[in-house]
């Protein structure tokens, strides 16, 4: 829904819709829908779905190893991320992702905004930069987040 409505909210912008991957919920599925999907390409919009800057293959330790390495560097990164709520974190997050796919560049501002499975409530200006070097990214303003 939020994608769908960015798309109209954004005319005129280049958007990029990062989207769970593939299998996160339930095995063989995509939360993303054909419909979102056809309604957001057709808006010019460009999707994204790929492994989680902050999960990737620790995730799967976790998993399969119980119980989960509290030290896990993907897990602190986004715990730290979260004091500010999880859209910060999300927002940060996707910038990477999006820009690991060459997406957005790492020279140049952009709007990133994230939330939660309830929607979109967090926007901020940013500078990306790739997982790689994510401690190089700048968060250099917010727009909005919620109150706790």
């Amino acid at each position: 829904k939020t994608a769908v409505k960015a798309m109209d909210v954004f005319k005129g912008y280049k958007v990029v819709v990062v989207t769970h991957t593939s299998g996160f919920r339930e095995p063989n599925t995509q939360e993303f829908t054909d419909e979102a999907r056809k309604a957001v390409e057709k808006k010019g919009g460009i999707i994204l779905t790929t492994t989680h800057a902050f999960g990737g293959i620790h995730r799967a330790l976790s998993t399969a190893m119980p119980p989960p390495p509290s030290s896990a560097v993907g897990d602190v990164v986004a715990n730290t991320l979260r004091i500010f709520g999880q859209g910060m974190k999300v927002a940060c997050e996707i910038a990477a992702m999006a820009a690991d796919a060459g997406l957005v560049r790492t020279d140049e501002e952009i709007v990133c905004i994230g939330g939660t499975g309830r929607g979109a409530d967090t926007a901020v200006v940013l500078q990306a930069d790739y997982v790689h070097r994510f401690f190089n990214m700048r968060v250099k303003e917010v727009i909005c987040k919620p109150r706790f």
